[in-house]
């Protein structure tokens, strides 16, 4: 090394020592900083990386080079990507109406199914304008589930697969847009990933607010995932069980979906060794702790021990327990971060996007 650089080197590290030593250490800042880089940002590349493969699978099974089979698996993948994101849309993502043009989700009315008809009936040469002038109904995984999975679509059929391919391709392209764009966001100079790992910014005045940010949305996660087995189950239809209101019915991805958001949050919980939000709880209170880690290990270990497909479970007396069970479970876990860990971070929840539903 040039002996100019080596002591602009040293002195930069002198610097840095000095400054650290002077500096109190924010635990705040250093929780917010390390679960963007560990947890957060690799969740986002695998996001946008799910979905192209997505896209690049729509083109090869319309052009005949790839089996349904594969085609589904793409789609399976990024609907688990899309799920494990779910407590981590912190930022950009949760913002406007991003989430409703990943997944349309609960469908009571079969309005991706209607939509689909009425588009592909006004355009029967789908381009890519065309899709992106329609309904977010028709953007996302739920549209692009429909075509895959639906018993009215018979893929086998060169006709009807002719007629579906060019919504397939184009959503895949939207989807493979939409990731790339968010994932440009979170690494941009001065984007989400600086936002939360240096402080004070324009979004947030100090790493407080960070934190309570990112377990705002994932308190609305949790929240979420309660809606997401209680609708089918029927707790808004007095008991009446609604399997089409599940998420992602048709592939059946329904308790692999929860499971992913599940892993989500766990990792905000847990960070990747025992660095996430868990570090911020005040050592007086380890017990807080230990029940928070019992929580998530009680509820994935339930998911593993009911992982049968959702139609059969929620068909029968018995199957339906046990989903009442995991709801519990889940409504656990919910209240544990809404109400106890805020008060240990000393986080104001306040309403979240599921209120009142």
């Amino acid at each position: 090394m040039h002996p100019n650089r080596l002591f602009r080197a040293v002195a930069a590290t002198a610097v840095g020592l000095v400054l650290g030593a002077c500096a109190p250490s924010d635990p705040y800042a250093e929780t917010s900083q390390t679960l963007t880089e560990e947890v957060l940002l690799p969740a986002y590349t695998d996001w946008a990386e799910a979905s192209r493969r997505m896209a690049a699978s729509s083109i090869a099974f319309c052009a005949g080079n790839e089996e349904l089979d594969d085609a589904r698996q793409a789609f399976i993948q990024a609907q688990l990507a899309w799920a494990g994101l779910q407590p981590l849309l912190v930022g950009p993502m949760g913002e406007g109406n991003r989430a409703w043009q990943v997944q349309f989700w609960p469908d009571k009315k079969n309005l991706v199914g209607r939509q689909i008809g009425t588009l592909l009936k006004k355009n029967p040469q789908l381009t890519q304008a065309d899709l992106e002038n329609a309904s977010v109904v028709l953007q996302g995984l739920s549209a692009y589930e429909y075509v895959l999975y639906d018993k009215a679509v018979d893929l086998t059929d060169s006709a009807t697969k002719a007629r579906y391919c060019p919504l397939l391709q184009a959503v895949g392209e939207h989807q493979q847009k939409l990731t790339a764009d968010m994932l440009q966001s979170w690494t941009a100079k001065d984007g989400m990933a600086t936002q939360l790992s240096e402080f004070p910014n324009e979004r947030y005045a100090e790493s407080a607010e960070a934190i309570a940010d990112l377990l705002r949305v994932q308190v609305t996660a949790l929240d979420g995932l309660k809606k997401k087995l209680g609708a089918p189950l029927g707790r808004q239809s007095k008991g009446f069980p609604q399997p089409f209101q599940a998420e992602a019915w048709r592939s059946d991805a329904t308790l692999p979906s929860i499971d992913a958001a599940l892993a989500g949050a766990q990792r905000l919980w847990l960070g990747t060794d025992g660095n996430g939000l868990k570090a911020l709880v005040p050592a007086e209170q380890a017990d807080l702790v230990k029940r928070i880690d019992v929580a998530y290990e009680t509820t994935r270990q339930h998911l593993v021990d009911i992982m049968l497909p959702f139609s059969e479970l929620i068909a029968d007396e018995a199957g339906r327990a046990r989903l009442d069970a995991l709801y519990q479970d889940i409504d656990a876990l919910h209240r544990l971060h809404q109400t106890e860990l805020a008060r240990a971070l000393g986080v104001q929840i306040g309403f979240n996007a599921h209120d009142g539903d």
